[in-house]
């Protein structure tokens, strides 16, 4: 099936870095999600975008975090000054519309 693909696999950063991440979303899929999972515990849904633009950015914090999902180029989390607490595993997700239309 298809699938989306994160670049790079790992990064390490000292604090105070910026981080760059991305995340190619799935051709013809509306809807594209960030989520950040630190020491595999639950996701944490961070951001939501519907094509490039934002959709639900709720779980952001904005202070230091941003993302944009450029039109055919790859989504990107970016994070201004890296903290301790940021070190996770972030995960993208494609989806072709946010909930099943129940007709």
């Amino acid at each position: 099936g298809e699938e989306v693909t994160q670049t790079p696999k790992h990064l390490v950063k000292g604090e105070g870095q910026k981080a760059k991440l991305y995340c190619a979303p799935i051709k013809g899929y509306s809807y594209f999600f960030w989520y950040q999972r630190v020491l595999k515990k639950e996701f944490k849904f961070l951001i939501s975008f519907q094509n490039e633009n934002v959709f639900d950015e709720t779980g952001m914090p904005k202070e230091r975090f941003s993302a944009k999902c450029p039109p055919n180029s790859p989504c990107s989390l970016e994070i201004q000054a890296t903290k301790l607490k940021d070190s996770a595993a972030y995960f993208c997700a494609s989806s072709q519309s946010t909930v099943l239309n129940i007709s």
